[in-house]
């Protein structure tokens, strides 16, 4: 080859793009949304559920996480697909559908108690997307690992075979609030990794409006562009002892640690136990647990944010007992050097007229959780306060 034939080729290869899924496969994974497992819900077989999740941040590939992680039986994927939702029902946006596959396959088989990850899946999505996840379960493969409090409208095409890859959602008449099977998507991205919002139905989103995505951490998600945010509220979920699903130190590992891209671990946990039967009203048991989850993180080298227990004065279940609890609890979080950075969201939204109460703008009437603006309060302590 001649000198000039030499120049010309190299000239073309400078200026030819990078194709996109090149230039991803030198990115890491950053997970962009999750629902850690809450319960097992009855299989539905034959179906296909069309699971809609809201993620944080975008990339140019995915991967999406399959539990049966709660179930007794072998579950069967007969299919997985993805694709950018159109509009505000079940509809794929044209030209986005793809077929997730397991190695390389199109169907898989997941053991009971375990997760399984599908291969990296072509598919440029943006920031703040609704993305469908549509699992087909050709059969019934026992209870269906859930997470129970979606706060979501996903949908069922109840004769499901053949409907998984479908752009139109017409077959899905079938609406659900719970997501099936679907715990987690993971992004090749240039975001500069993912904050896991580790805790109870505070964090779950239990007081917010349904479909709109005004959970807390949806909230920090929109003030932090370039982080995944990832939620693993649990209703009910205990900090020391198994509630609605194992207790906050025995989920740690799955539902935060072993996480992709995990910078910064946000635990928002123990007003189930000060209000559980049988309640710990030892302090100094709270502070051993708090103390170990952050061992754990800092071990994996990930910063932890602790956050103050808020106020639930009014709430059928608060006493003067317990409140003294809550409070000792709240001064281990504020002084007792366990964390890297404290948000005090007790501070942002008690009532300063009856700190035991929430302030009535952020109490969507029971007392305990957090309508929106609440939720807002405690994305942007959270906010003022993370890295």
């Amino acid at each position: 080859m001649g000198y000039v034939a030499r120049f010309l080729a190299v000239l073309l290869l400078v200026l030819t793009p990078t194709p996109a899924w090149a230039t991803a496969g030198h990115q890491p994974w950053t997970g962009t949304w999750e629902a850690a497992p809450s319960g097992a819900a009855p299989a539905l077989p034959g179906a296909a559920i069309r699971n809609v999740v809201h993620l944080s941040v975008g990339g140019q590939a995915l991967r999406v996480h399959i539990s049966n992680r709660l179930g007794t039986a072998p579950l069967h994927l007969g299919a997985v697909t993805v694709a950018l939702r159109h509009g505000q029902g079940p509809d794929a946006a044209p030209g986005t559908l793809r077929t997730a596959t397991f190695h390389h396959a199109p169907t898989a088989v997941i053991p009971p108690g375990r997760d399984l990850l599908t291969d990296p899946v072509e598919l440029t999505v943006p920031a703040a997307a609704d993305l469908l996840v549509t699992v087909l379960t050709p059969d019934d493969s026992g209870p269906a690992t859930q997470h129970g409090t979606a706060l979501q409208t996903s949908y069922v095409a109840l004769v499901g075979a053949g409907h998984a890859a479908d752009e139109d959602g017409s077959a899905y008449r079938t609406p659900v609030s719970n997501w099936y099977y679907v715990t987690g998507v993971d992004v090749r991205s240039t975001a500069t990794g993912s904050v896991v919002a580790f805790g109870d139905s505070l964090t779950d989103g239990h007081g917010s409006t349904p479909d709109t995505n005004h959970r807390w951490p949806d909230l920090l998600a929109e003030r932090h562009h370039r982080l995944g945010v990832l939620n693993a509220g649990v209703g009910g979920n205990r900090l020391l002892r198994d509630g609605t699903g194992p207790s906050a130190l025995a989920r740690l590992d799955p539902d935060a640690l072993d996480r992709a891209g995990v910078r910064v671990l946000v635990v928002f946990e123990g007003v189930n136990d000060i209000n559980g039967t049988p309640a710990a009203t030892d302090p100094s048991a709270y502070a051993d647990a708090y103390r170990t989850l952050v061992t754990r993180a800092h071990a994996r080298g990930i910063r932890v944010v602790g956050v103050t227990l808020t106020p639930y004065g009014g709430h059928p279940a608060h006493t003067a007992a317990r409140e003294t609890v809550r409070q000792r609890v709240n001064d281990f979080i504020r002084t007792g050097g366990a964390f890297d950075a404290v948000a005090d969201a007790d501070a942002a939204l008690r009532d300063p007229a009856d700190p035991e109460r929430l302030l009535p703008r952020y109490d969507p009437g029971d007392h305990l959780h957090f309508s929106d603006d609440g939720m807002r309060a405690v994305a942007d302590c959270v906010s003022r306060v993370l890295l």
